[in-house]
């Protein structure tokens, strides 16, 4: 009797251990790809900022160019008014080409400080762009590796899955027929979370107090369900009988 509840109760434990496995394997195989998008969504965003703070750096040293250009213009206008007014023939003319040369440089001094932010915000935003390249950078090297790691790991998981699954298939027709039913039914229903061991007159799983009947019933070599959270119950290592 004793020896049947052991074997009983080793067959519960490695289908548990399996189920475990599997579903972990499952989840590598699937978080590998997630993974694998979320580091290229990623790199499409910087690339995406990056290329946003490039047209704005494009589009400021245009307009510095452009006022640039503009300051040249004016401060050459007032040396020809300057010229103009050594020959002035009269006061009239004279006062009016003063008042053009004043005008020209309050122009040309609004227009160098206009550069001069320009110049500042150029240096800022040309320290934000390379800043994004070095994380565009390290996002696509991130990127390749993780799609790289995903195609060298999924061969490997997939074979472990079916070495697994072949195992799981032998170990279940281990299990006593008065077991099959309700071991099948919970493992469609829960997958990888259908068993659990009782540690310290606790379900493993929800970790509701478990009767001392339930060592009885375990001691028969019957199935019990935690009455909680219903999952199949087992002993776990080193405990094969009732306290």
């Amino acid at each position: 009797m004793l020896s049947q509840i052991t074997v009983t109760t080793e067959i519960l434990r490695k289908l548990h251990r399996i189920h475990q496995q599997l579903q972990d394997l499952s989840d590598r195989l699937e978080r590998g790809p997630r993974l694998a998008k979320a580091h290229e969504a990623y790199l499409a965003r910087v690339q995406a900022e990056l290329a946003d703070l490039q047209g704005k750096l494009k589009s400021l040293r245009i307009k510095i160019d452009d006022k640039q250009l503009q300051l040249k213009s004016r401060e050459a206008e007032v040396e020809r008014r300057r010229r103009q007014l050594r020959e002035a023939k009269d006061n009239r003319e004279y006062q009016c080409l003063v008042d053009q040369i004043a005008a020209d440089e309050k122009a040309s001094s609004v227009l160098e400080d206009e550069i001069l932010e320009g110049m500042e915000r150029l240096d800022e935003l040309t320290g934000k762009v390379a800043a994004a390249e070095s994380t565009v950078a390290r996002s696509r090297a991130d990127a390749q590796k993780s799609t790289l790691e995903v195609e060298q790991e999924a061969p490997r998981i997939r074979q472990d899955l079916q070495r697994l699954q072949a195992d799981l298939q032998r170990t279940e027709t281990d299990l006593p027929d008065e077991f099959q039913d309700t071991y099948r039914r919970l493992v469609r229903a829960r997958g990888s979370e259908a068993l659990a061991p009782i540690v310290d007159e606790f379900c493993g799983g929800c970790n509701q107090h478990a009767p001392l009947n339930v060592y009885n019933t375990l001691a028969a070599s019957k199935p019990v369900l935690c009455r909680s959270c219903g999952r199949l119950l087992y002993l776990p290592e080193q405990k094969s009988a009732a306290p």
